[in-house]
């Protein structure tokens, strides 16, 4: 084929210096009509659209030279939004350069996180950092991960497990435009592939319905998921028809037309009382000889196709010698109030008689309520949960400050972790324990995130009584242990209740706090004072025999099995751990060789990864102590509380006969 004739046979094509082959893609219209016309004028008499064009030509090429030094990646996702990068660097984004966190500017998530080569590229095309650390990617000693996260100070949230970045963007909006009244934007890129997520469209209805117009979601559309084409391809129509109905202004763009994406952008800014989604449609690998727009190239850096594809970049870039703009400073937003998170009390402090019952899902709700009085950054959020979880008690004093996130619990915790970015709010998340499970994912990528969010999860267990299993919380704590950095508050009564959340206010990472259905008695006097990691011995004589661990309703059985035990002239000592995770083993070994090394966990949990195996694995080394674990056995039923905890044998009655074969006396039938 002569090097002036069209893929095609047709007209012939402009062609370049150097003999390539143009993907027939290259100057296609949208709707494949009439070519599109080269356009140089300043989109508002600033920047240069061919200076734009410039810029994500050598983005693509930073990002080809990136992955081919780590000799893995994802260069061909990256190609198809140099230009929605390139324009929004350079000509949209509002950022402080010397401060890229700063709260006063505009945020971009990368949901689409695999295309992390080209957002690096972008920062240090904007000279944040030198070019050349580029070939650094995926090293064990730099931070340019293989998907962004936060090591980088201008990563605000960990991406890269696909469908979660329209939440959290979602939550830094919300923040925007109602608690910190300022007119920064928000802006998310998603991939087409994960627009099949259910969790997308979660917080596509949840932006919607809160009328984020600081939230502009730019759709990559280019065709192609990581094995196959996508379920829509480029039926544009279809996706734009979704959005509309979803409630966004929906606008379908060329993908790699700067004039469109301006006058999209632009459309976006100045639209009111719903969030913006760009359509755009592109092509994986763009310009990209024989690569733009084939399959089975994802993931793959392109090998010894590079320099050739380099050269052709490179000849496609009108000025050598062009350098790129400083992006717009953050100048023309406007200021944010100032945060102090750091001054977080109970006001007043715990206000309970000992005895009185009171279950701790409301004293959850109760010391938000409190919390919230005391510092205007504390919000609460909810799955429409909230006249269970309690957490209704903020709402009832701050309306402003309560989100509803209605039954979509992934979005919750998303929305939830993005409150937080920036350090704009000390938010708390709540719904019912089991149906936390559901995000699990984004439990997950928040402790990669960094994030600060709390997390309270109400009707754990058993105990809930005659809702039956689907409600019940069984597999919660196991959850949040294996999240790396946690906080698990387990509190047994109002007022340890009230001062985990006080506490986990006040930590650093993400807390959860398991809250129960049952009311239960007041153990602890109201001046007590609690430590993370730090538990309480609540029962204790010189001669006791056996140490009982329990948390929640689970040691109030403790507490009924030593005072009958007593009748029967066997002494045990009763500890509550407070928190499951960090543990404190330390009070654990102490007390359990005071009562001849005997051990019994009870908990309404299952028996993996909960509060016995934490016992058990912080007493891994201790070959002088004896654990015995009580716990749920297996898939429970409907039916009262307190016949639920005997048939499931964690009841005093099954504690007491515990102690005794574990001290070796005769328990009674």
């Amino acid at each position: 084929m002569s090097e002036d004739t069209a893929p095609d046979g047709g007209e012939t094509l402009e062609v370049l210096q150097i003999t390539v082959k143009i993907s027939e893609h290259e100057q296609t219209a949208p709707d494949g009509g009439e070519p599109l016309e080269h356009e140089h004028a300043a989109p508002d008499g600033g920047v240069t659209l061919e200076l734009l064009q410039n810029i994500a030509h050598r983005l693509r090429i930073h990002a080809i030279t990136a992955t081919e030094s780590s000799k893995s990646g994802h260069p061909t996702s990256c190609s198809s939004i140099a230009e929605i990068l390139s324009i929004l660097f350079f000509k949209i984004l509002r950022l402080n350069m010397n401060e890229p966190r700063d709260p006063a500017s505009d945020r971009l998530v990368l949901s689409k996180g695999h295309a992390a080569p080209i957002l690096y590229s972008a920062w240090a095309e904007a000279g944040l950092f030198p070019v050349e650390d580029l070939k650094k990617l995926r090293k064990i000693d730099s931070d340019l991960e293989g998907h962004p996260t936060p090591r980088l100070n201008f990563i605000d949230v960990g991406t890269g497990s696909l469908g979660q970045g329209v939440a959290i963007g979602a939550g830094m909006a919300y923040v925007g435009k109602n608690f910190d009244k300022s007119n920064y934007r928000i802006y998310v890129i998603v991939g087409d592939g994960e627009s099949a997520e259910g969790s997308i469209w979660e917080s596509l209805h949840f932006a919607a319905h809160y009328k984020l117009d600081n939230l502009c979601v730019i759709f990559d559309v280019n065709r192609l998921g990581q094995s196959d084409p996508t379920s829509l391809q480029h039926e544009m129509n279809i996706y734009e028809d979704r959005l509309k109905a979803f409630g966004f202004n929906a606008k379908v763009v060329d993908g790699h037309n700067l004039k469109e994406l301006n006058e999209a952008f632009n459309e976006a800014s100045n639209t009111n009382d719903k969030p913006t989604a760009i359509i755009a449609k592109t092509f994986k690998g763009k310009y990209f000889m024989e690569i733009e727009d084939a399959e089975n190239w994802h993931g793959k850096p392109l090998g010894s196709k590079a320099e050739e594809i380099i050269q052709h970049l490179q000849s496609l870039i009108t000025d050598k010698d062009f350098k790129a703009p400083k992006p717009l400073s953050n100048e023309t937003i406007t200021p944010v109030p100032n945060v102090d998170l750091e001054k977080v009390q109970l006001c007043p402090p715990p206000e309970y008689e000992m005895g009185q019952e009171i279950a701790t899902r409301l004293a959850y709700g109760t010391a938000l309520a409190k919390l919230a009085k005391n510092n205007p950054s504390v919000i609460a959020l909810d799955g429409d949960t909230k006249n269970s979880t309690f957490s209704e008690k903020l709402k009832q004093e701050f309306p402003e400050r309560f989100i509803e996130c209605y039954i979509a619990e992934q979005n919750l915790v998303g929305v939830t972790i993005g409150a937080t970015c920036r350090n704009r709010t000390i938010a708390f998340g709540s719904s019912f324990a089991a149906f936390l499970t559901r995000a699990f994912d984004q439990f997950r990528m928040g402790a990669i995130s960094q994030t600060n969010a709390n997390f309270s999860g109400s009707h754990c267990g058993i105990s809930i009584g005659e809702d039956g299993p689907s409600q019940m919380g069984l597999e919660d704590i196991a959850m949040f242990r294996t999240i790396p950095g946690s906080t698990i508050f387990y509190p047994s009564d109002a007022v340890s209740c009230e001062r985990a959340v006080e506490l986990a206010a006040k930590t650093k990472g993400m807390c959860f706090i398991r809250t129960s259905r049952p009311n239960t008695p007041v153990i602890y006097k109201k001046n007590e004072t609690f430590e993370i990691g730090k538990g309480k011995i609540v029962r204790n004589c010189k001669d006791d025999l056996a140490l009982l661990i329990g948390a929640g309703v689970t040691l109030h059985e403790c507490l009924k099995a030593a005072e009958n035990l007593r009748n029967e002239n066997i002494s045990v000592r009763v500890l509550d751990p407070f928190t499951v995770k960090p543990l404190d083993a330390c009070l654990i070994q102490t007390n359990a060789r005071e009562c001849y090394g005997n051990i019994i966990v009870v908990e309404d949990h299952y028996q993996q990864g909960g509060l016995g195996e934490a016992v058990l694995s912080a007493l891994a080394k201790e070959t002088d102590l004896s654990v015995m674990h009580l716990y749920v056995t297996g898939v429970p039923r409907s039916g009262p509380s307190a016949e639920l905890l005997d048939m499931f044998g964690i009841s005093a009655q099954h504690i007491q006969c515990a102690v005794k074969e574990i001290v070796n006396c005769p328990c009674a039938e």
